[in-house]
């Protein structure tokens, strides 16, 4: 029920998203490009999309008159881009030279999540992250926090105050870490009761049970995780899985009685809807089956598996197989906010399997897809009326070298293919949250 002045927004420009995945052939019926296009949000979900006039059209001549113009011109509209995977405490880290995954935990990552102890570094890294979140035109992210309570909260409650949809929680640590970092199984259950009670479900938060990985839990820790996350319909779990192979054969020696390293996680009830797992490079065949069987996603995160040299992640397999994908920055161990950056790297990474990800599919990976892989695509991800309004405007031509580009004229395939190869967060004209302008660039 929508009040008699409920906020309503027109925003005029070329509209594009998706409706399901356009594979490798750009399905005609996977998404709807409106080139004279329009949004009508009516109390920050969409209310209409579609051609300019017909979304005109539709809005009553009592709520026209305090409808609020927002008009981009030939910019895209896109739905909010979607970051699958991240930890903001390693903002700080980012372009930290030269280790591979289980040298850089220890030299640079531990060492920063450290300091999180700290309320005021947590609130002034929190404001950071969210802001360059929006500057590169991420609206809904999935957030490794750090092993203290007060992580979680600096990171929820500057999401809360920018009314974002943002999943986070408390990362669990009870051995092979410093002793800084370590919780225990009876401090763990506490502080993430506490924080679930205090945060899941507030506004568009939700809580994400996070085990880092399987090396720094005890089976103890692992079995509480998967108690936590069967506790509420709605509770989601974050890890990582398959990215190294040194850790898979650490993971092998820690776990004996696994078949593998996605079966430790099978053993403790860590598997199924809203459980999604960083990396998966080095997945076996029956891994493979278990997460498309039981609706177990995997963040794909190109920038982060080429800088740390962990492998190449086969999008288009892991797709055929059933698997849910999205697409993931990763910070620190990737390089840059953006997802943009990250779908030129995720393009690359999928030639060395001569599949290459196409334009389409490509953007329908970092909106529909990653909130299909977050289970949120009931909320996020397109503009199917009653969606929340969250979008992004990109300027295809931003700098001299898209201009250039496209300027002998385009489709738009060829236009989605050069922004994401030469473009970056200098193409993102404004982002949106419920409607609202939430980042303009300046």
């Amino acid at each position: 029920m929508h009040t008699a002045h409920a906020p309503s927004h027109l925003i005029l420009g070329q509209v594009l998203h998706f409706l399901s995945d356009p594979g490798e052939h750009d399905a005609p019926d996977s998404y709807q490009h409106f080139p004279d296009g329009a949004l009508w949000v009516l109390d920050g979900q969409i209310a209409a999309v579609g051609p300019r006039a017909q979304v005109e059209a539709a809005i009553p001549p009592a709520t026209r008159a305090h409808t609020r113009h927002h008009d981009y011109g030939q910019q895209l509209i896109l739905p909010g881009l979607v970051d699958t995977h991240c930890h903001y405490p390693q903002s700080g880290i980012i372009a930290s030279f030269g280790r591979q995954l289980l040298d850089w935990l220890n030299d640079y990552t531990f060492p920063a999540e450290t300091a999180f102890a700290d309320p005021a570094v947590a609130n002034r890294s929190a404001r950071y992250f969210v802001d360059r979140m929006l500057a590169h035109g991420t609206t809904t992210a999935s957030v490794f926090s750090t092993v203290h309570a007060v992580s979680v909260d600096a990171l929820m409650a500057e999401a809360d105050q920018r009314r974002l949809r943002l999943l986070t929680g408390k990362v669990m640590m009870d051995r092979h870490a410093p002793p800084a970092l370590c919780d225990t199984v009876a401090s763990a259950e506490r502080e993430c009761v506490d924080l679930i009670e205090r945060w899941h479900g507030k506004g568009r938060l939700r809580y994400c049970v996070t085990p880092r990985f399987a090396p720094t839990s005890t089976p103890a820790q692992l079995a509480l995780a998967g108690a936590l996350y069967q506790s509420r319909p709605d509770l989601h779990v974050q890890s990582h899985l398959a990215e190294n192979l040194d850790e898979i054969a650490w993971v092998r020696a820690l776990f004996p009685d696994s078949q593998d390293y996605l079966d430790v996680y099978a053993r403790h009830g860590l598997l199924g809807p809203r459980s999604i797992y960083g990396h998966c490079i080095h997945l076996s065949p029956r891994e493979i089956r278990q997460m498309a069987d039981t609706g177990t996603a995997a963040a794909f995160c190109p920038t982060s598996n080429l800088f740390l040299g962990s492998g190449f992640f086969n999008h288009a397999a892991a797709v055929d197989a059933g698997i849910q994908v999205g697409l993931a920055t990763d910070v620190g161990g990737g390089t840059s906010f953006s997802l943009i950056r990250s779908l030129d790297e995720a393009y690359k990474v999928s030639q060395v399997h001569r599949r290459p990800l196409p334009p389409l599919r490509a953007w329908y990976l970092a909106t529909l897809g990653g909130a299909r892989a977050l289970y949120l695509d009931g909320h996020i991800g397109n503009f199917a009326p009653g969606k929340e309004a969250d979008f992004v405007v990109l300027d295809p031509h931003a700098t001299p070298e898209l201009a250039f580009r496209l300027e002998n004229g385009a489709d738009l395939a060829q236009t989605l293919f050069a922004l994401q190869t030469l473009g970056d967060e200098r193409c993102v004209r404004a982002t949106h949250i419920l409607g609202e302008c939430a980042y303009q660039r300046p």
